[in-house]
């Protein structure tokens, strides 16, 4: 059974719309949601938590309907989510009125782990702070999948890595998952072990990141070079007067041509540019 599952699913706003999107996440794994602001991540996290319906196609989170299993949802969203005053002894008192399976010692290990006061209130908190406090919270009532949308969006990138040893060591229980919505490329290429990349309301791919870097590679070549490239291959590109740069898929291109191994950043930006044409 896979953590997460959508099928054919569209939602549409005024102005916007969610278009056919298909994806799944099986279980031990993480999947990395990238796109631009407005492509369609916040819908899809929301499609996802229940909190808003689909127009068409079929969610499935964790074998049930989306909305079905909260409980089992750690969710970290990008903007604060506890009133100032609370300290995090207040927080832990609000967490354990709402989650049954809330664990006392396993919020106290995150606590003293991320070095957070108990006594200090949550307006006087650093970002980093903050966030390291709702993902401990997260973590603390048995969730068997993490939702996490811009969780280190603005932190240093000590914190970050911090953050992310945290997820990491989530996912070696192969019945946890994650998925994690970022603007960071380089946080995404560090953990996950899917990229689902959404431009524009449409989803581009998603795929295994490691099959994806294997797919693709980057050509810098002279526009007479270039044109000795199979457009079928091509992904996107960017010329200049004097270069092209391109991503191509690596199969349909002469192996005597030179090229260089793709990053996941080259792999979304070039694709985006692709999807202009």
């Amino acid at each position: 059974m896979n953590a997460l599952e959508m099928q054919n699913v569209t939602k549409n706003y005024p102005g916007f719309s969610l278009a056919d999107v298909s994806l799944s996440l099986p279980k031990g794994c993480i999947l990395g949601l990238v796109g631009e602001n407005g492509a369609g991540k916040s819908t899809l996290i929301r499609l996802l938590l229940g909190l808003a319906r689909p127009d068409g196609g079929r969610i499935s989170v964790l074998g049930q309907p989306a909305g079905a299993l909260r409980d089992k949802l750690g969710i970290v969203f990008d903007e604060p989510a506890f009133s100032g005053y609370m300290t995090v002894d207040d927080i832990e008192k609000v967490m354990r009125a709402v989650h049954p399976a809330w664990n006392g010692r396993v919020f106290g290990d995150h606590i003293r782990r991320f070095g957070l006061p108990r006594d200090k209130k949550f307006t006087d908190f650093s970002r980093g702070m903050k966030m390291k406090t709702m993902i401990a919270c997260a973590l603390s009532h048995d969730p068997q999948l993490l939702v996490l949308d811009e969780p280190t969006s603005g932190l240093d990138p000590i914190v970050r890595d911090e953050i992310l040893d945290v997820f990491n060591e989530f996912t070696r229980n192969a019945q946890n998952s994650i998925l994690i919505s970022s603007h960071i490329v380089s946080d995404l290429e560090k953990i996950c072990d899917y990229i689902a990349f959404l431009h524009h309301g449409k989803l581009l791919f998603c795929a295994e990141k490691d099959a994806l870097k294997d797919k693709y590679a980057v050509v810098h070549l002279t526009p007479g070079d270039f044109e000795a490239i199979d457009p079928a291959a091509v992904c996107g590109k960017k010329e200049n007067r004097y270069f092209t740069d391109a991503l191509v898929e690596r199969a349909k291109v002469n192996p005597g041509i030179a090229a260089e191994p793709a990053t996941l950043e080259d792999i979304i930006l070039f694709m985006a540019k692709g999807a202009e044409k």
